[in-house]
């Protein structure tokens, strides 16, 4: 099959990137690997420049867009479009998030479309009261619009279904993660294995961190906690995480590859604080690890996590400081936790089998 596939920003992940990322960097050369001919769609922001036309397989296209949240996805989706359509590059269009209008484009033009759906955009913080409206609108147009639509997270598929009156697929988000030895990043950022806590991902409202830094800094411990990640245009919000007095606190910037997962490998433990997430990659992935893991109690974590995790009531700093606190004076349990967490992962999350699902999926289309 001729395959194209946009919605995320970078193959492989660049500054900013965030789990649709991951996916595209996990998923799309497996497409090629077994045959299929796979074109990837890059965004370039102003002072980027672009990268390879080939990736593991993968061919990639770059288009320029503007750094403006939401519209930057409108501009560089309309961009990956208008090229389908114009060279004819495709017989299958992967689509993720928020894209619902140009898979209707696409369907007119003969292209068959399936759309992978990771959360309820409408509930998120970052988006204002008539950007949700138009969100919202947007799922809409996706179930009138796509025959196929794959969810990652089975309350958002329960979600979907109670309100759209539809079935969905259920397909997972995976969790391998090479083991090619750690690099050198705990020797760059001064750290050492086991003495700090981690959180990766974007520094918006919904992630939490305005919970977790504060719980963190009332914290009696010698450890840091290290904050990688944020966003390639800061917002007030996270402009204000950084303010913290707090010396024990590690912003780190943006990391990748095989820096973030010997970040995650020597971590004491990950910190996921979310109020809102889909099926959250980077906790499979540290599960995977075998790192112990601290996360928020909403039921997406809780899916994932089963007993394997210590949690916390979420958007409570109090809450998250007392398990703060028990992870540091119960270390075996949480190790024995991780340990369970690990081997169901493994079992589980297998990026082959979400592979053979999608391809499975796109022969259907």
């Amino acid at each position: 099959m001729r395959i194209a596939s946009f919605g995320f920003r970078s193959l492989p992940p660049s500054k900013g990137s965030a789990g649709a990322d991951k996916f595209a960097l996990e998923f799309l050369p497996r497409l090629a690997a077994r045959g299929h001919s796979v074109t990837g769609y890059n965004r370039i922001y102003p002072g980027q420049e672009k990268g390879p036309d080939e990736f593991q397989g993968v061919k990639v296209k770059y288009f320029k867009t503007i750094p403006k949240s939401g519209i930057d996805t409108l501009l560089h989706s309309w961009k990956a479009t208008w090229d389908i359509i114009r060279h004819n590059s495709a017989d299958i269009v992967h689509i993720q998030g928020n894209n619902a209008i140009f898979a209707l484009i696409l369907k007119l033009f003969g292209k068959k479309v399936v759309l992978s759906i990771d959360g309820v955009e409408w509930e998120r913080e970052k988006w204002s009261w008539p950007m949700r409206k138009i969100v919202l609108a947007n799922a809409y147009l996706a179930v009138k619009s796509a025959k196929y639509i794959a969810i990652d997270n089975v309350f958002t598929k329960e979600m979907f279904e109670k309100k759209f009156k539809r079935k969905f697929d259920f397909i997972s988000f995976g969790s391998e993660v090479s083991d090619k030895g750690d690099s050198d990043i705990l020797d760059r950022l001064g750290l050492q294995k086991g003495e700090y806590f981690l959180f990766v991902g974007r520094f918006i409202p919904d992630k939490g961190l305005q919970y977790l830094i504060p719980a963190f800094e009332k914290l009696k411990t010698e450890k840091k906690l290290v904050l990688v990640g944020g966003s390639p245009n800061p917002s007030e919000f996270e402009i204000g995480l950084k303010n913290t007095k707090d010396s024990r606190i590690l912003f780190a910037g943006f990391i990748y590859g095989e820096d973030t997962v010997t970040l995650m490998r020597n971590a004491y433990a990950y910190i996921q604080p979310s109020d809102i997430e889909g099926l959250s990659p980077v906790m499979l992935s540290v599960m995977g690890l075998g790192t112990p893991l601290i996360c928020s109690d909403i039921k997406e974590n809780k899916y994932i996590v089963h007993e394997d995790a210590l949690m916390f009531e979420k958007s409570n700093i109090g809450s998250c400081l007392k398990v703060l606190e028990y992870s540091l004076q119960n270390r075996e349990k949480h190790l024995e936790m991780a340990k369970a967490a690990k081997s169901r992962i493994l079992k589980d999350y297998s990026w082959d089998t979400i592979t053979d699902q999608y391809i499975e999926l796109f022969e259907k289309a």
